[in-house]
């Protein structure tokens, strides 16, 4: 028996199909081993950096399981992901189950060619990527530990800051404050509605935008005493190119943008699709594309859109890191349009699969043209001082059309909003049917959306393909960033973290050492720097800042508050102040005055002694204070102690008298949280169970799990997402 050890069950299921009774496939289940929470017994520091590693809590089983299949092996292979985590995974699989010289595989797709060309060459495990991802998690370890704590002392407790979470962070809010210090300024759009021969009603706008009344007025005046004709018709033929095969980034963009999904998101599907076998590796960022997939994709579009079609394209690498053994985001079968077990695999599917097959293609053709109009006489009735000159401005009407579609027919959503202009010649009169203004601001940068945040940091070289999305989801985790309608935008704890670090640590959250410090982490992999002197290198300098900056003063406030916002109590000045919900207005007394202030002027009840001892603790007092969704009971050690007193009333007409299927004993209650109302156990956080909607009462016919209302459409599903009752109008489906 040969014995393959992959991480994911999923992906060992899928191997398994392809390989014969001479195997047994067996799934790690992710990490075997990780550091432990505590930093003081993670990483020996003065040994030179090493790493503690405990087996992570519950794989106990899974270790002793794969140790009795390798006893019963004649051969022990290692094929986890084709990457340095990867090459992590099948070290630590080495040394806790105590494998004596297993064979590592590695390939990019889950497929039976390459699966079967892979345990053709297999090789040892490679100790310079696994020393390269080693690095990593001990340099995140340390800055975390050592910054987190810091800002713990001198911010706020429970916050925390991380080696690229904080550049990331740093550049969210620069470019606030670019908004904030932004100055609008007025200007004016005029746009005129004129009739040609063939009463074509044409939509003409002015090639100036002035930023005086009195010009627009003038524009406005003598466009309506002199006839108006075309003056000029300007026509460019343009090439457009196919974009290349999607790289970890561009995938996360273009999902975020197109279908509006997290990168996180994106990263899940993506995941879910290769371990199925339905495309190659997901993090990568080489733009390549093997021989034979060229050959596959040259054959689906000569036959899906024809020979005129085709046109063979090899894109730059990206990165000057991209391995050319590394392939694009690709189908792993061309002539497969359609593939996923759900709605979010089968969009991303699609997604990957028109941009692979469009990358191939011919460019589109487009003919661009621009209509210029004006009057016959045309200098204005005034002069203006405000305009580029004293005469009437050209009006612009700009269309193009598609002469041939090219990869556009492949990927059709990437082809623009085209205006088709009616015939029209030069010299054409045209009737003024309208002419009107519209006053403006001009308007400061857009807010990073997730898309645009990835994009800068992989233009800044900070963090790589396989942490994108966990930086982006590490900030709104953290609570610094919040979305809205797509965009990011710093909540008050972020800018105060934020500012800190960037005035007591601004070289350590800089691009240039972010970016730097990647590259070693490179040249670890590539094998031309030490684990041991990158670390020691990084770490002996900033620790020692971390150090001194013990000595700055903790920030017990952000600023005075506006004079006329006096304190609610005692009538003295109140301070910003920044508390677990965002900032807020302290008296300046305090703690002798208690008052408080909301940002906006509210006055804010401080916390009331109940003169009930903690039941959880012994040592604190129950105290009522007011919290982000109203009073609550809670005790005065918060947050040693998080025990908080249920309002029986409000819990009694919150609960939905439906029993709880895990603890048996409380009922789910109506709750609100961080993204709305949920329903979990009354007997929380004893029982952690919940789902997203209101429970029906029922029981899913198919899974036995507590039924929960739907839509208009759907009003009843299932909440488990797994159960196929949780989108049972897909159940008939064929």
């Amino acid at each position: 028996m040969r014995l393959l050890i992959v991480e994911s069950p999923s992906k060992a299921k899928t191997i398994e199909k392809y390989l014969g009774k001479d195997f047994r496939v067996v799934a790690s289940v992710g990490h075997i081993r990780d550091l432990p929470k505590s930093n003081k017994a993670a990483i020996d520091v003065p040994g030179g950096f090493i790493p503690h590693y405990e087996v992570v809590k519950g794989k106990e089983r899974v270790i002793s399981e794969i140790k009795s299949l390798s006893k019963k092996a004649d051969e022990v292979l290692l094929a986890t992901d084709p990457d340095r985590e990867g090459e992590a995974i099948a070290w630590h699989v080495e040394q806790a189950v105590g494998l004596k010289s297993p064979k590592r595989i590695v390939f990019y797709e889950i497929t039976k060619e390459a699966v079967e060309e892979a345990l053709e060459h297999p090789r040892e495990i490679d100790t310079n990527l696994r020393e390269a991802q080693e690095a990593r998690r001990v340099l995140d370890r340390l800055v975390g530990y050592d910054l987190s704590g810091l800002i713990w002392k001198k911010v706020r407790y429970g916050l925390s800051a991380g080696r690229v979470q904080s550049p990331a962070l740093r550049i969210v809010m620069e470019r606030e404050r670019e908004i904030r210090a932004f100055l609008p300024v007025t200007f004016w759009t005029i746009t005129a509605n004129l009739e040609d021969k063939s009463k074509n009603n044409l939509v003409f706008v002015c090639s100036q935008e002035p930023n005086k009344k009195e010009d627009v007025e003038n524009i406005i005046n003598s466009a309506k005493v002199s006839p108006w004709q075309v003056t000029d018709i300007k026509e460019t033929k343009v090439a457009r190119a196919p974009r290349a095969p999607f790289i970890t980034s561009t995938l996360q963009q273009t999902a975020s943008s197109r279908l509006g999904m997290a990168p996180s998101r994106s990263m899940y599907f993506a995941q879910r699709l290769y371990e199925a076998g339905h495309i190659t590796y997901m993090r990568t960022d080489s733009t390549n594309l093997g021989g034979a997939a060229r050959k596959e994709i040259e054959e689906v579009v000569k036959k899906k859109y024809g020979a005129n079609y085709f046109e063979s394209h090899v894109f730059a690498k990206k990165s000057k890191n991209a391995q050319e053994a590394h392939e694009a985001i690709r189908p792993t079968h061309m002539n497969v349009e359609t593939a996923g077990a759900t709605d979010g695999e089968k969009k991303l599917y699609q997604l990957i699969w028109q941009r692979t097959i469009s990358s191939q293609m011919k460019p589109a053709e487009v003919m661009r043209t621009k209509v210029v109009a004006n009057t016959e006489v045309k200098p204005l009735g005034l002069e203006s001082g405000g305009l580029t000159s004293g005469e009437m401005p050209d009006f612009w009407l700009n269309g193009s059309r598609i002469i041939f579609d090219g990869w556009l027919k492949a990927d059709p959503r990437s082809a623009s909003e085209d205006i088709i202009l009616p015939k029209i010649l030069t010299g054409d009169p045209l009737k003024l049917l309208n002419i009107s203004s519209e006053e403006k601001l001009t308007e400061p940068p857009a807010r990073y959306s997730e898309a645009g945040l990835i994009k800068e940091l992989e233009k800044r070289g900070i963090g790589r393909p396989s942490t994108y999305a966990s930086i982006i989801k590490t900030l709104d985790d953290r609570g610094y960033v919040e979305k809205r309608a797509k965009a990011l935008f710093p909540t008050d704890t972020g800018e105060v973290v934020s500012s800190f670090l960037e005035e007591h640590f601004p070289t350590y959250i800089s691009d240039s050492f972010t970016a730097e410090m990647e590259d070693e982490l490179d040249d670890i992999a590539n094998g031309t720097r030490t684990y041991k002197k990158t670390l020691a290198d990084f770490y002996t300098p900033f620790s020692k800042e971390v150090k001194e900056r013990d000595k700055v003063a903790k920030i017990t406030n952000l600023g005075k508050a506006p004079a006329d916002l006096k304190c609610p109590v005692c009538g003295a000045n109140m301070i910003i102040k920044l508390g677990k919900s965002g900032k807020f207005l302290s008296c300046e007394k305090y703690p002798e005055c208690q008052g408080a202030r909301t940002m906006e002027g509210k006055e804010l009840e401080g916390p009331k002694d109940t003169g009930e001892i903690c039941p959880k603790c012994g040592k604190g007092n129950l105290v009522t204070r007011e919290g982000k969704f109203g009073m609550f009971t809670a005790c005065s050690r918060f947050p040693k102690c998080k025990f908080v007193k249920k309002d029986e009333e409000q819990e009694k007409a919150n609960s939905t008298g439906v029993k709880c299927p895990v603890c048996k004993t409380g009922f789910l209650s109506e709750r609100r949280g961080r993204f709305g109302i949920f329903y979990s156990c009354s007997n929380y956080p004893d029982c952690k169970y919940a789902i997203n909607a209101k429970p029906t009462g029922e029981t899913c016919k198919l899974c036995g799990s507590l039924m929960m209302e739907g839509t208009k459409t759907i009003p009843e599903r299932c909440s488990d997402k797994k159960c196929p009752n949780h989108n049972p109008h897909k159940i008939n489906q064929t």
